[in-house]
């Protein structure tokens, strides 16, 4: 199968609660930030997933608690539609070949996230944030924690 672990169905393989190991690197500064927490994937009532992240953010020294909710929508042929809490559109994804390339205008800056499924209870993304506001790096290792 290569690198990838292919995904035929996304949602059914992100439900579930995930450990998550975040690395923050600004390009521009050189400074760099660590996130731990968890991840969790819980059934909304459209049969979507809604994303609840929460942990600690450790950035020049001081760590906060820092929390992130998306609603994962049911796309066609296994893929996903990524929203805000909002509602307002992110990103699609599709797993189905196990890496998936997405961008995401943000103002002036540009988010380019790269997904890729390693095995039934590992996957990365990895976002590249560049503009005139932001040189980021974001590497978030997921390692399943339980199924639903």
């Amino acid at each position: 199968m290569g690198e990838f672990w292919p995904v035929p169905d996304t949602l059914a393989y992100l439900a579930g609660l995930w450990r998550a190991e975040r690395t923050v690197r600004d390009l521009a500064s050189g400074d760099e930030g660590r996130f731990a927490g968890t991840v969790e994937f819980g059934p909304l009532e459209d049969g979507g997933l809604l994303y609840q992240e929460s942990g600690d953010f450790t950035w020049r020294g001081v760590t906060r608690p820092a929390e992130r909710t998306l609603r994962f929508l049911r796309g066609p042929d296994g893929t996903a539609d990524v929203r805000f809490a909002d509602g307002r559109f992110f990103h699609g994804l599709d797993l189905g070949s196990g890496r998936h390339i997405a961008d995401h205008p943000c103002s002036a800056d540009l988010y380019r996230g790269e997904f890729t499924v390693r095995d039934a209870d590992h996957w990365r993304t990895v976002w590249r944030v560049r503009g005139p506001a932001k040189d980021l790096e974001l590497v978030t290792d997921h390692m399943r924690v339980s199924m639903p």
